[in-house]
């Protein structure tokens, strides 16, 4: 029973799309490493010098929980004491590595969208071309093109039935009417 459910974690695993995903998820990580750094080191220390020297890092309120007092010099600080902390700086950076994240994915969508519709463009363009210039003449059974109405080898009218096919139909009337 056990070796029955390995071979089919097998099989599921080694599956196409699960394979995609594990990349995707690891390309991801590293992108939020990436992110994460743009934030921390690029863009929060100018912003902060922008604010009057601001540290969004350090950014915190210490809640009157337990004995521990503040002011303390920093949020590593005030969590070696044992404070009980707020860390709305911190929360600040996530919001915009967030958004910086946000806003790669919605690009990487957007230009993905982009290229299916180019692509489903050049696919419908190709089976336009790829349509059939030709048909067979149902009463004669010569070929003709496509938007022909009337044969031009048997001069029939091709937007009624074939002559067997009325003989037919005028039979089935005729009993009918019996």
């Amino acid at each position: 029973m056990i070796k029955n459910i390995l071979i089919e974690f097998k099989k599921f695993a080694m599956r196409g799309n699960v394979m995609d995903m594990a990349v995707g998820i690891i390309i991801g990580a590293a992108f939020g490493k990436i992110v994460d750094s743009l934030v921390k080191d690029i863009i929060m220390p100018p912003l902060g010098w922008l604010m009057g020297r601001v540290d969004f890092a350090n950014k915190y309120w210490v809640l009157p929980v337990n004995d521990v007092q503040g002011p303390f010099a920093s949020l590593d600080a005030a969590q070696k004491a044992g404070a009980v902390t707020v860390n709305w700086g911190l929360f600040v950076n996530t919001i915009i590595s967030f958004l910086i994240v946000a806003f790669a994915v919605f690009m990487l969508i957007k230009a993905m969208n982009t290229l299916q519709t180019k692509l489903e463009a050049k696919e419908k363009k190709e089976a336009v071309a790829a349509a059939p210039k030709t048909k067979v003449c149902p009463f004669c059974c010569s070929e003709i093109p496509v938007g022909a109405t009337k044969c031009p080898h048997c001069t029939s009218a091709l937007t009624s039935t074939p002559k067997k096919a009325n003989l037919t139909s005028t039979k089935k009337k005729a009993k009918k009417k019996k």
